[in-house]
């Protein structure tokens, strides 16, 4: 659309219904009807001014109360409540639009005009101002502006968030900047909804994040929450509740401040304060919103609590008011940067009482007069009871009546006192703010600018839109504090001073700063605080607590009460294993697998390393035992050694017997290597060791029984031929008629025993068999091993699960299906030589040999039987001792019953060791005896001299 043809069409509007609107009783057809006239207080001055700045300021605390019949027009309410606070930013603002036209190097070119409305903290009114502004004149004609003159640039304002909130909805349809002092709400920060808002004040994210750190960190964990009912106290307390409680801090109680006084309300929440054991109490409200829960609570003497203070309310005159030194003594707050503005104070106490609807009602309520002279009259009238007869100097000067030249420097308020601007220097920023931004866009130079075709906006009729690029990308150091001033996405940084409130001597609040916060500081640095330099309620130094619960000391974990809140809880001791190193731990800590609880529960403490040592009791005793049985076996072999000719050695393979006592050697000393702290070469050397030794010891007792069994198979079966040759012998000659023929059994056995000098060779195994047979066995297991070692070795390793406080260095077998081969080839050739030694332990031999390998053998499963269920049982070292006289006891088992009859008669009875001896006994005459080990070799003869000695 062209720009001329609308606004021509715009202004034809704006004169129509301006026709109409005066002609409304003229003409009954009208569709254009003035709905409402605005009733607005402020400051107006844009005659001969280029660009006009928006201001709207909360001077009043509420609407005043009015006549809600409807049977009358509605007429726009007005304010009561005046605020002195907030009339020092409104002069604020003036002062800092007058500061700008007189600097050359800012605007040189340019004068501000400003229009500045009284929102009365009342969100009607403030939206009463925005449309007034957007229209251009108190009759408000909505997306129309029927305004001449200058081009209005942005709007200050408009004081609380609820009313920033309202305001901004509006401006934002139409693109408008506003630029707020006060206004902190989170929810302003969100662009989709307010696109064009900003502000010189910190999010409240910031402050809630101060508060919770704040908290935190003076410990308290039991706090009440009290917040205004608005957008500013619900967020603010929204966001600091959900970083509190995630810190493990617990809300005792949350209260709703009125916006409109409610005695009923106020009177619930003094209870709920007073019941509380909370000591401390978060507050996110405005000091206007406040002052009645104040007032209650000193009615009620309430003292003892510590109050967190937000921005809106912490250097407030309106709360620190006489006698709240009790009260709010010591109390902990949040303030804004702080500022001195040089000039500020002098424009203040230089304003022209007559110059403004609102100065007046500032100069009457300040100095409780009336600059009316009328008004004056009236009451002075009243004064004297109405008498009419009024003196004419009483006529001349009423009492009551201001002079207009009262000095406002001696007023002891809120108004004149510049020591703690804050709010009051964000107002200077916010002008300046727009400021610089239309000094930007009047330096833009033609062909360089930021707008289509590098155009520039014309400062004299510019659209809203092109001066909000301008504020956007603001850069620029405030007048006198050079702070640097921007916004990222429409805010500015996190800068809080923490204020404590300290009671001098003469019972006054004085504001002290006492640490800092700063949100662009790194997360440990963002708060500062100096705590020796904090006064308590009642002149405490010591920091009060704030806790439902005690708190749990080192060694114990929070427990929570079922019902209550987290910060009401049970002290439990942690577990064994487990730790808390802190204060008010929420979980024990598990110690790593190498480390275990102390008795306190608060360290972890290495856990004792665990092996049988060489040098203990226990292991020397092993040591000395083991060695012992090798010194026996080499003591034995020595025996065999040196009798290696005699016959009874013969007799038993002195080639097997070496073997055997060879690995009974190896068994005794490979149970050393058990001891001590295993290492990668001792895990694998004790059980390939044990292993081969027991293996070797096993395949040559089974070889010997072997022999033996095969012996006593073949004598029976000998035995068996012979007796059936002597009865069918018998018969024969009892058939026989011949005188001459004479049989008898003591012929048979002398002839027996005679032949019985002959030694045929039955035996079906050599030596030589036996001995091959040995080291096949013990090949067999070798391989095994070998390829054991090679897969999947035995390592040592911690074991940390057998017994909590220790830890048990053992041998990993390293794969349990080989050692059960291994060990399980070794049971196999243990039951084998068993069975073979128990077929052949009823040979008839002087030296039963058989029946020492049967005893032995009965020996070595025993002791291993019992070392299943006692190794099970015991834990740590022990396990390995245990391991260890199961060793010991079978080798020396073995050892015992197999080569101590022999060394008896080697040593203790040498004449038994002949050739006669080692010949089997003679057989029974009952013809019940089996034979014996060495009549085999005869049984031949004995068959053929039974048979040849018949006489006939």
């Amino acid at each position: 659309m062209d720009n001329t043809g609308f606004n021509w069409k715009y202004r034809l509007l704006c004169v129509l219904c301006a026709f109409l609107h005066f002609h409304a009783s003229i003409s009954a057809e009208s569709t254009c009807k003035l709905k409402a006239k605005f009733n607005l207080n402020g400051y107006r001055n844009v005659d001969k001014k280029q660009v006009v700045v928006g201001g709207m300021f909360p001077v009043h605390r509420r609407i005043a109360s009015a006549n809600t019949n409807s049977s009358s027009v509605p007429l726009s309410l007005g304010c009561e409540g005046f605020n002195f606070r907030t009339f020092r930013w409104t002069q604020t603002m003036l002062f800092a639009i007058d500061e700008i036209n007189k600097r050359t190097d800012l605007l040189p070119d340019t004068d501000l005009g400003y229009v500045i409305y009284d929102s009365c903290f009342t969100i009607s009114k403030a939206v009463e101002g925005t449309l007034t502004y957007l229209t251009g004149q108190e009759e408000a004609v909505p997306n129309y502006r029927c305004g001449t003159g200058a081009p209005l640039a942005a709007l200050v304002g408009a004081g609380g968030s609820d009313l920033s909130i309202a305001t901004a909805r509006i401006l934002g349809l139409y693109y408008f900047p506003q630029v707020s002092y006060s206004s902190s709400c989170s929810v302003l920060d969100s662009k989709f909804q307010f696109p064009t808002f900003l502000r010189t004040i910190p999010n409240d994210v910031y402050q809630s994040e101060a508060m919770a750190r704040l908290v935190l960190h003076f410990g308290w964990t039991w706090v009440g929450t009290i917040a205004a009912d608005d957008d500013y106290g619900k967020y603010g307390i929204k966001a600091f509740k959900e970083q509190v409680e995630e810190a493990g801090v617990c809300i005792s109680f949350s209260e709703t401040l009125p916006k409109v006084s409610s005695p009923e309300d106020i009177q619930r929440i003094v209870e709920t304060v007073v019941e509380s054991t909370a000591k401390i109490i978060v507050v996110f409200s405005s000091d206007v919103d406040l002052s009645p829960l104040i007032q209650e609570l000193i009615q009620h003497n309430v003292t003892n609590r510590t109050w967190i203070a937000s921005e809106a309310w912490v250097t407030s005159a309106l709360i620190n008011q006489p006698g709240v030194s009790s009260l709010l003594g010591g109390t902990l707050g949040f303030g804004l940067k702080r500022a001195e503005i040089p000039g500020l104070q002098r424009h203040l106490l230089n304003i022209d009482p007559y110059s403004n609807p609102l100065t007046e009602e500032f100069w009457e309520t300040a100095f409780n007069c009336t600059l009316d002279y009328g008004r004056a009259l009236r009451m002075a009238k009243t004064a004297v009871g109405g008498n009419t007869s009024l003196s004419r100097a009483v006529r001349g000067v009423p009492e009551g009546l201001c002079s207009g030249q009262e000095s406002l420097g001696k007023l002891n308020n809120t108004y004149s006192d510049v020591t703690q601007l804050r709010i009051t220097y964000s107002v200077y920023k916010a002008v300046y703010t727009v400021a610089h931004a239309l000094h930007n866009m009047e330096i833009c130079e033609p062909g360089q600018g930021p707008f289509n075709n590098n155009s520039c906006a014309d400062i004299t009729k510019f659209e809203p839109w092109q001066l909000m690029y301008y504020l956007k990308n603001v850069w620029f150091h405030v007048p006198h504090t050079k702070e640097p001033l921007f916004f990222l996405d429409g805010d500015v940084d996190g800068y809080y001073d923490i204020i404590n409130w300290q009671v001098k001597g003469d019972g006054e609040i004085s504001y002290v700063t006492i640490g800092r916060f700063n949100s662009t500081a790194a997360p440990d640095a963002m708060m500062t605080i100096n705590n020796a330099s904090i006064v308590w309620n009642n002149d405490e130094l010591e920091t009060p607590r704030s806790v439902c619960s005690e708190s749990c000391q080192p060694g114990t974990r929070k427990g929570i009460r079922q019902g209550e809140p987290v910060c009401c809880f049970d002290c439990i001791p942690c577990a064994d294993g487990e730790i808390s190193n802190a204060t008010d731990a929420r979980e024990c800590i598990q110690c790593t697998e190498d480390y275990w609880s102390n008795a306190a529960r608060d360290t972890c403490v290495p856990k004792t390393i665990e092996f049988l040592d060489f040098s203990e009791p226990l292991g020397i005793t092993l040591i000395v035992i083991s060695a012992v049985g090798a010194l026996i076996t080499l003591a034995v072999g020595m025996v065999f050694l040196v009798n290696l000719g005699t016959p009874l050695v013969k007799a038993n393979d002195p080639i097997l017997s070496f073997s055997l006592l060879f690995s009974l050697v190896v068994t005794f000393l490979s149970s050393i290597v058990f001891l001590g702290e295993p290492q990668p070469w001792s895990c694998m050397t004790s059980q390939v060791g044990l292993a081969l030794g027991f293996s070797l010891c096993l395949s040559s007792i089974m070889g010997k029984a072997a022999v033996l069994m095969l012996r006593a198979r073949v004598l029976k079966a000998a035995r068996a031929k012979a007796k059936a040759t002597a009865k069918a012998a018998a018969q024969a000659a009892a058939a026989d008629t011949s005188p001459d023929v004479i049989v008898t059994n003591g012929n048979i056995n002398n002839n027996n025993n005679a032949v019985t000098a002959g030694n045929p060779d039955v035996d079906s195994l050599r030596p030589a068999h036996q001995r091959v047979l040995a080291a096949i066995a013990t090949l067999i297991q070798a391989v095994a091993c070998t390829v054991w070692l090679v897969i999947l070795p035995p390592h040592p390793v911690k074991n940390t699960a057998a017994q909590n406080i220790k830890i048990i260095l053992e041998c990993d077998q390293g794969s349990v299906v080989f050692i059960c081969c291994v060990f399980g080839y070794d049971i196999l050739l243990a039951l084998l030589a068993f069975v073979f030694s128990f077929i052949a332990r009823k040979l008839e031999d002087n030296f039963s040999e058989a029946k020492c390998l049967t005893f032995g053998m009965l020996v070595f499963f025993i002791v291993w039987s019992s070392f299943v269920p006692a190794y099970l049982s015991t834990r740590g070292k022990f396990m390995v001792a245990v391991q260890i006289f199961a060793i010991l006891a079978s080798s020396f088992g073995l050892l015992a019953c197999i080569f101590l009859p022999k060394c008896y008669v080697l040593l203790v009875k040498p004449e038994f060791n002949t050739e006669d001896m080692m010949r089997p006994r003679s057989k029974p005459r009952d013809g019940t005896g089996t034979g014996t080990s060495a009549s085999l070799a005869t049984v031949a003869t004995e068959v053929q001299a039974t048979t040849g000695n018949v006489d006939y």
